[in-house]
């Protein structure tokens, strides 16, 4: 990996606790706007100071098969535009799926190994800030890396140490920081063991299907001299050395079997390079509930509050989580703010992943949303405690309360006459009237003026 890797956020150090946590006024989602766009110019510097234009695409993921046609194209989201179509097709889908009917196309370019010019290197970072149903790695071997974490952590690697893009970076009001390595950093070379397909495997996989109506695996190849263990359907377990040449003939055997274990021949080296076991129906459910869905209402008891703010939900035998943004339509600085272990509460399930297998809730989702009040304010002079100075703007709270919402004034609109970053000499605690412009309830953001305000008066 790179000898030179930057954790580069928006989020100030000033605003983290002991565990690293942000407690400060910025967002956790994509502003669709000057944020994200620093995040991209300091990315595009990285690259270019490293001396890379083609960026390769490595261990692309997508949560659903929605995400590529399924659903009506929606301007920024997703691959839409970024590659060609697939040119196999349509993939097969059951009939009474949910996915019945549906003319889905895989974009072809969208792979593993992929190589991609900068410009949709930026595109498909944008796409991840934005969290619109895809993420890879963009990488050039030992040369350089991009990563793109949770709640906008984003992981650059370089084989230089890329001075001009750190002070562009800072310039652009992020926060780099050295680190030794990315938390996203593949480990190519540690010898691991392989999930065995048990039956929690299997599974895991019917619940996928059932709720996408398909599911992919990949295969890979068994050569030279194996042996078979399988358990026949009078159970009976049997075993059998096979070589190439007898492959076909194994394959057959093996379609009525009840478990299959394919192992090498070296002592060594038995760990299973395939393992199938048929779930028993007697053992009890793994995995999320049966039925789990997004949207549905479920009760459950806080179990436990981890030291990295997420908070688990015990939902009758398997435990949930709750990221600290769905805790609270407001800023929250601790989950014990909000919920204590042992209390029962009420989520809606927001997503239900199944390999691996993991539910998540949002309590705020079951609440009225404050900031819509917010909404029939606009055009209300106020003033209010200026919180942050960043170099495109300054921060405003528009309440009273300490974990009022707080709403930006972009530096356009501080004076008539052009400003710099430098230029501003607003400082945090001054008090600034200003006007609330627009409140834009999906991406969490409330625009004000100061300069329309003066103007008026």
């Amino acid at each position: 990996m790179p000898v030179c890797v930057y954790r580069v956020t928006k989020y100030d150090p000033d605003h983290r606790d002991e565990h690293g946590r942000c407690t400060g006024p910025e967002d956790t989602v994509s502003d669709r706007g000057p944020v994200e766009a620093a995040y991209l110019l300091a990315v595009a510097a990285f690259a270019e100071e490293s001396g890379i234009d083609r960026p390769v695409i490595r261990e692309p993921q997508v949560p659903s098969l929605a995400h590529f046609g399924a659903e009506p194209p929606v301007d920024g989201f997703g691959l839409t535009g970024l590659f060609p179509p697939g040119r196999g097709g349509a993939p097969q889908v059951p009939p009474g799926s949910p996915m019945a009917g549906s003319t889905t196309l895989i974009p072809a370019g969208f792979h593993d190994g992929a190589e991609v010019s900068l410009q949709v290197g930026l595109e498909l970072v944008r796409s991840m800030l934005r969290d619109n149903g895809a993420w890879c790695r963009l990488e050039v071997e030992d040369r350089f890396t991009v990563h793109v974490g949770w709640d906008h952590y984003l992981y650059v690697g370089s084989d230089r140490p890329c001075e001009r893009a750190l002070a562009l970076t800072r310039r652009l009001g992020l926060f780099p920081e050295r680190l030794d390595s990315s938390p996203y950093a593949l480990e190519t070379d540690v010898e691991g063991v392989r999930r065995p397909a048990d039956d929690a495997f299997w599974s895991g996989l019917r619940r996928m299907v059932s709720a996408y109506g398909a599911g992919v695996l990949e295969e890979r190849y068994v050569e030279g001299t194996v042996e078979c263990v399988r358990q026949d359907a009078d159970g009976h377990v049997r075993s059998v050395f096979a070589d190439e040449d007898s492959f076909p003939a194994l394959t057959a055997r093996l379609s009525g079997a009840a478990a299959v274990a394919v192992l090498p021949l070296t002592a060594d080296e038995r760990v299973p390079l395939f393992t199938g076991v048929m779930p028993d129906a007697e053992r009890p459910a793994l995995g999320p509930p049966q039925g789990a869905s997004p949207g549905q209402i479920v009760t459950g008891t806080v179990t436990h509050i981890a030291s990295f703010g997420v908070t688990f939900v015990d939902i009758g035998g398997f435990e949930a989580m709750i990221n600290i943004p769905e805790l609270s339509w407001r800023h929250v600085e601790q989950p014990s703010d909000v919920v204590s272990v042992g209390e029962v509460i009420e989520a809606e399930i927001l997503g239900v992943e199944f390999l691996p297998e993991r539910v998540s809730l949002s309590l705020k989702a079951l609440r009225d949303d404050p900031m819509r009040l917010l909404t029939g304010q606009i055009g209300r002079r106020l003033v209010g405690p200026v919180t942050k100075v960043l170099p495109f703007g300054v921060v405003v709270r528009v309440e009273e309360a300490e974990d009022g919402f707080e709403g930006l004034v972009h530096i356009s609109e501080l004076a008539d006459e052009h400003l710099a970053g430098p230029d501003i000499t607003l400082r945090a605690g001054d008090a600034l009237p200003v006007r609330i412009v627009d409140v834009d309830l999906p991406r969490r953001r409330i625009v004000l003026t100061n300069r329309r305000v003066v103007a008026r008066e």
